[in-house]
Formats: C-alpha cells, structure tokens, sequence
C-alpha cells in the first residue's frame, strides 16, 4: 500500500461534458481552431474530446429536441492567466480557415475589446465556453459604477453588458438613451467612446442603416490625437470606424 492510497489528494481534474447536436460541424469547428481531437466515436453513441494547451472540452450526446439556436445549451468556464493571447489565438485560427472572424451565428466568437478581462466562444451546438482571466474582478455593478456619473456610468454599464452578460442589445440601448440624455454635457471623449460603441453594435446586431448617422456626430467631434487613439481601441475592429476616424485604421 502507498502512502497516499485510499486518501483524497487535492490533484483532481474537471472535465465539462457538453451537449453534441452535430457531430461533424462540432468536429470541424475545433479542429479549425487547432484543437486535438483525443476521441472520437459517433455510433453507437456520440462521444468527442478535443484538447487545446492545458484544457479539455467533451462531448456526449443531446437530448431530443434541443434547439442550438436557443443558445441555453450549457458551456463551462476556462480560467486563465492572460485572455488575450487565447482570443488573439483563436482569431489567427478562424482567420485562417474561415478567413475571417466568426462573429454572427453558430458558430461564433465575441469581441475582445484590450484590456477586457474575459471572452466567449458559441459553438455549434450553442454552448458557450467562456474564457476568463483568473484575475478578474469579483463583483460587478450593473447598472454601471455608483462612483461614476452620467455619460461614464453609462459607458461602464454598456461594457459590463457587452463583456460579462453577452447582451448587446441592451448595451446598444444603454448607450443610445445615455447618449441622448447625457451626450450634449459629456466630454467630447466620452462622447466619441459612445458613438463608437454604437456603430460597432449596430453592424453586430444587423442594423447598420444607423451607422452614418453616428459616424457624422463622430467625425464633428473635436478630439485630440490621444484621444481619437483612445476611440479607435475602444472597439474590436478599429477599421470600421476608418470613415469617420481615418487615424483609426
């Protein structure tokens, strides 16, 4: 008998097991990412893992029914030291197989705005793994910071919307009746944050018929250097905001 038998070591491993609806797309869309598929079985029953770095992902089969579109299908969380690098990753992937981000639909991937402190990706069967720096902050106020007011508390609150709870369209709401209610006493910065963010959540949600509308009110903006730098990175693809802020691509 060793020493340690019969005895629980704090060395354990957790494994998520999340629903497969698809086996062939859930098995081409990790693969495209550069994930190693460790098993793979789909008769009799499903039966997937794929291992990327130090984490694994599996998958068994989904109940009847289940509908991906509904995005309520489960997912897990990975804690990580630096996010960054994982997006950054995962970015370069998509890229290079999709040529391009997935950013709509099943499957997809969210925005990472620099500095945020988590993402998530939605694959084909609507679980969400959401990837999360180890240290982020513990408690969140929506509704935005109490210590902040007017255009910054919105600012704050449309961010939390966006990273933590993956609801841009009350974020899109937050910052458009912000914005009217706040916009005219606002620092021209914070003015120009929240113009940006509305014409990146517009092409998001498929309304882009607002985007020029905002985009004059960005452009009228009188803004320094410095600060139309710290617009352009206030939102995931600077190039987009290239007609009204040529500095920004």
């Amino acid at each position: 008998m060793t020493i340690n038998e019969g005895r629980v070591q704090p060395n354990e491993t957790t494994v998520p097991l999340l629903h497969c609806v698809s086996p062939e797309e859930t098995l081409a869309f990790w693969r495209a990412l550069g994930f190693e598929v460790t098993y793979e079985q789909t008769k009799p029953y499903v039966y997937l893992a794929f291992r990327w770095s130090g984490f694994d992902l599996h998958y068994g089969r989904a109940p009847l029914g289940l509908d991906p579109s509904a995005e309520n299908t489960g997912g897990c969380l990975v804690m990580v030291d630096a996010v960054a690098a994982y997006h950054a990753a995962f970015t370069e992937a998509m890229r290079r197989t999709y040529g391009k981000v997935l950013a709509k639909g099943l499957p997809r991937m969210t925005r990472y705005r620099p500095g945020a402190s988590r993402f998530s990706i939605v694959d084909p069967s609507g679980n969400t793994i959401i990837f999360i720096q180890r240290d982020e902050p513990a408690e969140l106020e929506y509704g935005g910071s109490k210590t902040l007011q007017g255009l910054t508390r919105v600012l704050d609150n449309a961010r939390i919307l966006r990273e933590f709870k993956n609801d841009d369209r009350a974020a899109f709401r937050a910052l458009n009746s912000g914005l009217r209610r706040h916009g005219d006493s606002a620092p021209a910065i914070e003015q120009g944050l929240a113009l940006a963010g509305l014409i990146e959540l517009s092409v998001v949600l498929g309304e882009p018929e607002r985007v020029p509308d905002w985009g004059t009110r960005l452009r009228a903006l009188e803004l320094t250097a410095q600060e139309r730098a710290q617009v352009a990175k206030a939102v995931a693809d600077p190039a987009a905001l290239g007609p009204w802020l040529p500095d920004a691509s």
